[in-house]
């Protein structure tokens, strides 16, 4: 039991960053196979599902109060996949997440993005986000 709360505990601490269920398995010191089955009968879902559902919770609450783009949001929360975590929003929240960020956009002022990034709230590029702007080749090193 203590081994799955911490798995459980990691999950929520690090649920941004890429989690596999070898690196929870490791974690909870048993085989992936037993920490499903295990994780299953005790919190009633698998781990992964743990984790997306947790990932989704947070989407929504940066789609209502945060001025990000669906794509932001998806990033910040830990998906690499705008398709993956679009299929899986609407599995649980039953709308897309533009739609859901459109209800909810007449309400309360929103957070501005920018704020968001500069305070640390999220990533300002969380780690396997792909940059929109190719690196600068390194120029010629000239010696002397």
């Amino acid at each position: 039991m203590f081994a799955l709360r911490r798995v459980r505990d990691h999950i929520d601490r690090h649920s941004t960053a890429p989690l596999t269920l070898t690196d929870l398995a490791t974690l909870g010191g048993m085989s992936r196979f037993h920490l499903v089955r295990a994780f299953r009968a005790t919190y009633g879902e698998t781990p992964i599902r743990y984790l997306s559902r947790r990932r989704i919770a947070r989407a929504q609450e940066m789609l209502r109060y945060a001025n990000l783009t669906v794509t932001e949001v998806c990033m910040a929360v830990g998906y690499t996949s705008l398709g993956s975590f679009s299929t899986r929003f609407s599995e649980l929240v039953g709308e897309s997440p533009a739609a859901y960020q459109r209800r909810w956009a007449s309400g309360t002022p929103r957070i501005p993005g920018c704020w968001l990034f500069m305070h640390g709230v999220i990533a300002a590029k969380p780690a396997g986000a792909i940059s929109e702007k190719p690196g600068a080749a390194p120029g010629p090193s000239v010696e002397a």
